[in-house]
C-alpha cells in the first residue's frame, strides 16, 4: 500500500467515524452498534497512521518505504500501554 492509498483508507475511516455518529444522534444507530464500529474504525486508523510512519521513516533513512508492513491490532494499540 503506498502513502496516497493509505491516506485515502484513512480519510476513509474518518468520514466512517462522522457517518456512524451523525447516524447515531439521527437515532438510526444504537449505541452499542456505534461503539464497536467506532473501536473497529479507530483501530484500522491507527494501524494506518502506524504504516504510513513507518514507510516515512524507512524513505528518512534510506531504505524502502515498501518495506514497511502493517503490524497487528494488537501491536498497534499497546503502544502506550
Amino acid at each position: 500500500m503506498n502513502e496516497d492509498n493509505i491516506l485515502s483508507r484513512i480519510a476513509a475511516l474518518v468520514d466512517r467515524e462522522h457517518t456512524l455518529r451523525g447516524r447515531r444522534e439521527a437515532g438510526a444507530l444504537d449505541e452499542r452498534t456505534e461503539r464497536q464500529e467506532l473501536h473497529a474504525a479507530e483501530v484500522e486508523l491507527d494501524q494506518c497512521w502506524d504504516l504510513l510512519r513507518q514507510r516515512r521513516a524507512k524513505r528518512d533513512f534510506g531504505e524502502d518505504p515498501d518495506d514497511a508492513v502493517p503490524r497487528s491490532a494488537s501491536a498497534v494499540e499497546s503502544y502506550l500501554q
